[in-house]
């Protein structure tokens, strides 16, 4: 008997990042959008069900959420699966300590997994940035990053993401930021000793990598038991 599709909410889905969940997950049979959820959706889309982002509580039943919004819209969502026994996929950026701290205690009831970047060569890069500073005690590790110009935050939360795993090998990450023109996304992370250095670049040229990671994680979530993964756990 066939598998049904996996019930899916986008959250955030008038973004750039919600625009391109929506149309990749279209031709997808693993998965049925039941909502799309935003502030102002627009009006000619009535392939897609939306919904007014202030009338979350209304969305119709589904397995997971995918949510990238804004912080002031995090919690609302992150509530909202709570309630309903759904899991998330989150890379809303910019979160306060108090709604990680949330995120965190959501994940005994809740799979889900929070991420600054979903694709799968960041996920890979994160590891490499471990093992790099654990192999290079004492080195300098700076990290530098790039994003288009209306890019919110700084340091980007991937940038951040790495200066974590680089500070669980040992090292004292310090951070750059640029923010110009429509660059997708750029984090070079270099290791600089005597006499030499070591650079790991990421360059991302296409928006579409990020919601092909979020949906494959969103693919295998539902089916795990609560608690909090990572991008690597899943891709």
């Amino acid at each position: 008997m066939p598998t049904p599709p996996i019930r899916l909410l986008i959250h955030g889905a008038s973004g750039r990042m919600g625009r391109a969940l929506l149309r990749l997950a279209a031709p997808d049979p693993r998965f049925t959008v039941v909502a799309a959820v935003a502030r102002r959706p627009p009006a000619d889309d009535p392939a897609v069900p939306w919904c007014l982002a202030a009338a979350l509580e209304a969305v119709p039943a589904f397995d997971v959420a995918v949510d990238f919004s804004l912080p002031d819209g995090f919690d609302a969502v992150l509530a909202l699966c709570q309630a309903r026994g759904a899991a998330l996929v989150s890379g809303t950026t910019g979160l306060a300590a108090a709604q990680q701290a949330r995120l965190q205690q959501a994940a005994a009831r809740i799979p889900l997994v929070w991420a600054s970047n979903f694709s799968r060569g960041v996920a890979l890069l994160e590891e490499l940035v471990e093992r790099a500073a654990r192999a290079l005690p004492g080195w300098d590790c700076d990290i530098v990053e790039a994003h288009h110009a209306h890019k919110r935050d700084a340091p980007s939360g991937t940038a951040l993401t790495l200066g974590a795993a680089a500070a669980g090998g040992g090292a004292d990450p310090r951070y750059a930021s640029l923010r110009a023109g429509d660059i997708v996304g750029e984090h070079l992370v270099q290791f600089t000793g005597p006499g030499e250095r070591i650079e790991l670049v990421h360059r991302a040229a296409d928006r579409d990598i990020f919601a092909r990671g979020a949906l494959e994680a969103a693919a295998r979530l539902p089916a795990r038991p609560p608690g909090r993964y990572r991008p690597r756990d899943l891709l």
